[in-house]
């Protein structure tokens, strides 16, 4: 009788510890660097939108886009934002992922004080700073494309870091360079030029993505996230920068002297990348032989959790 009852209870331990190993996890983990694209998430993580949907979100910062993918591709994170490039040079290498929702964020090609660029044609023959094969690569080139200038007409400079371009580009050292927010703003207040943003010449190229596992187990955790998303982007429309004051300069890291300056994005409810702007960047990493000739995105967008 003791035998069976010890087997008993080796059986009962056994179950038990299987059933907590595979307990399913009602938190997400969501990536972000110090973008426009991350004020809706901060926002509804500061005002509870988050706690108020139901859902527990552990916002991670990265300052690297490369600890970024690192920390993605290993499941240390469910979700990130992201420019379509990386995602799809992700999808590529075949980490399981999806799409889930566009943002509202853009880039702008800016040039110095000093500088005699006055529109995209004046860039043929100038040196700009890039870093090579990424998103900003892919701004700058649209913008040449626009043009008629091919990216052989230019002298590209590889710069990896943005404030080192930033920085360039104020000094002269640079002609001109591709720049998201804050530090677009930061440029202006110096006298540096907006030459043109991605969102005049009509191209959207970031998103949020998670991971196919997170989709299937998280389906709940994710529907709540955008609920609270798009209560964020409401509570935006209503009020100005000066009202999300600490997360623009804490989180976002806009100089507090600049807040007045501001000029948030066009916030839109959360909803689907268009067809066209995955299509575009899918070409073009294709055209540089980044990914495979025929690379299909038809398996890269989830639409369940948001309008079409």
């Amino acid at each position: 009788m003791k035998q069976i009852f010890y087997l008993f209870l080796v059986v009962l331990l056994c179950f038990t510890s299987c059933r907590q190993g595979t307990k399913k996890s009602t938190e997400l983990r969501v990536g972000v660097m110090s973008s426009m694209d991350y004020v809706p998430l901060a926002v509804a993580q500061e005002l509870g939108f988050f706690a108020e949907q139901g859902v527990k979100v552990d916002i991670v910062k990265f300052y690297s886009a490369n600890e970024r993918d690192a920390a993605f591709q290993s499941g240390n994170i469910d979700g990130t934002v992201i420019d379509y490039t990386g995602a799809i040079l992700q999808k590529a290498g075949d980490v399981d992922l999806k799409i889930t929702s566009a943002c509202n964020s853009t880039f702008c090609l800016m040039t110095g004080t000093e500088s005699d660029i006055h529109q995209i044609a004046d860039l043929k023959n100038k040196k700009i700073s890039v870093s090579r094969n990424t998103v900003i690569d892919f701004c700058i080139e649209m913008a040449l494309q626009l043009a008629r200038i091919s990216p052989d007409d230019i002298e590209k400079q590889e710069i990896n870091k943005i404030p080192l371009r930033f920085e360039m580009m104020l000094n002269g050292q640079s002609d001109a360079t591709a720049l998201p927010d804050p530090f677009i703003t930061m440029a202006a207040t110096k006298g540096a030029r907006s030459i043109v943003c991605m969102d005049e010449l009509g191209f959207s190229v970031t998103g949020i993505m998670f991971k196919t596992d997170a989709i299937d187990q998280k389906q709940d955790e994710i529907k709540a996230f955008y609920l609270a998303y798009n209560e964020a982007v409401e509570y935006i429309k209503t009020h100005t920068p000066k009202d999300i004051q600490t997360i623009l300069t804490t989180d976002i890291g806009f100089p507090e002297a600049l807040i007045g300056a501001v000029r948030l994005p066009d916030y839109t409810l959360a909803q689907m990348p268009r067809e066209k702007d995955i299509q575009v960047v899918s070409e073009w990493l294709q055209s540089k032989g980044l990914i495979p000739n025929g690379f299909s995105t038809s398996d890269l967008l989830d639409g369940h959790f948001v309008q079409p």
